[in-house]
């Protein structure tokens, strides 16, 4: 007889029920249609670019080259691959003027919402997804957020910057064009800082990453999905989610500003690999997915960055909001198990 087993996650003090006695199938979530938004004038689109704020970056094509360029004085550009444009109703703002960082905190319990919130359009296709996207465009989203995260960090007001991307109207997109989302705040939100914590205490103790000793346990492991020259995606042990997997970069990396232009394509390649493998085997399932990353150098030793990634399979009831403890009906094993074989069928 088996029973449910109670998982602690690697790092954090949060506690998983993997329920092994009503596990699920993954395609058990594959069977009804997933609503999706309605489509009416979509200001992401090409064509629309005066519905929006001036863009803050634009790709251009300039032969076989990519050329840089932001809107200004109302100026909006044309024939873009990427554009990132302040968001219309932002939770975090830049200061009209010059600021202290003492500034910012107006108590322990209170500090002013001052950053940055903006929405990268990751292509000129309406519904491009990643799993159908061309690697040369994904190329692209990953140096977006890698020049929009450089010059975020730089602001002095800035102590985070989050990047994430929400697919369907159940994971929270109000808008169906292929979009990312990037938010820079003045503080670093809580769950980041335990997991700097606690990477802090393990270095401390062992002289060693907690995520690189992580991904050398997932390699060997029945939760490993996918593994290539860069990059290793895998279901975490203590899975909150039915089907949420990881993806890590090999080399020990803070932050996605240390990524090479080998690593950038790879990443690509990743991505699509895996979310191709999500949609085929979930009837395109709603997700989120965030970036865990550090700007602080002070992390640079034993945080790691890494993409987390959500499909929005299960609701979340009583139970789990009142107490912040989750149950997981797909275990993490069964997770990738069905995820690696859906990938290695799509390679053939």
């Amino acid at each position: 007889m088996s029973f449910n087993e109670v998982r602690k996650d690697y790092l954090l003090d949060l506690w998983v029920v993997i329920a092994t006695e009503r596990g699920r199938r993954p395609t058990d979530f594959a069977k009804r249609e997933r609503e999706k938004a309605k489509i009416g004038v979509c200001p992401l689109c090409p064509g629309n670019e005066h519905m929006t704020p001036p863009a803050v970056l634009v790709y251009l094509r300039s032969g076989k080259d990519i050329r840089k360029a932001k809107d200004e004085n109302g100026l909006r550009h044309k024939n873009w691959l990427i554009r990132c444009v302040p968001n219309l109703y932002p939770a975090f703002t830049p200061p009209k003027e010059k600021v202290r960082r003492g500034q910012i905190m107006k108590g322990s319990d209170l500090a002013v919402a001052f950053g940055h919130h903006e929405v990268l359009v990751e292509s000129p296709v309406h519904d491009e997804h990643p799993a159908n996207a061309k690697i040369s465009q994904l190329v692209h989203v990953i140096n977006a957020y890698i020049d929009r995260l450089r010059e975020l960090s730089s602001k002095p007001y800035v102590n985070y910057v989050s990047i994430f991307r929400n697919h369907g109207l159940e994971a929270g997109a109000s808008l169906s064009h292929a979009h990312s989302q990037i938010i820079a705040t003045p503080f670093v939100p809580r769950l980041v800082e335990e997991e700097f914590e606690a990477s802090r205490k393990f270095w401390t103790k062992n002289k060693k990453c907690v995520f690189c000793d992580i991904l050398e346990r997932e390699l060997d492991g029945p939760r490993l999905i996918l593994e290539n020259s860069d990059y290793v995606a895998f279901a975490p042990w203590a899975s909150v989610n039915p089907l949420e997997f990881w993806i890590f970069p090999k080399r020990h990396e803070t932050t996605l500003l240390e990524m090479s232009k080998s690593e950038v394509k790879t990443f690509a390649e990743t991505l699509k690999v895996c979310f191709s493998g999500l949609k085929k085997l979930v009837n395109d399932p709603p997700y989120n997915f965030g970036f865990h990353l550090a700007i602080n150098k002070d992390t640079s030793k034993h945080y790691h960055w890494h993409l987390e990634v959500y499909p929005r399979l299960a609701i979340w009831a009583g139970f789990e909001k009142s107490t912040g403890m989750y149950i997981n009906t797909v275990t993490p094993e069964v997770a990738s198990e069905s995820l690696r074989k859906v990938i290695s069928s799509q390679a053939l």
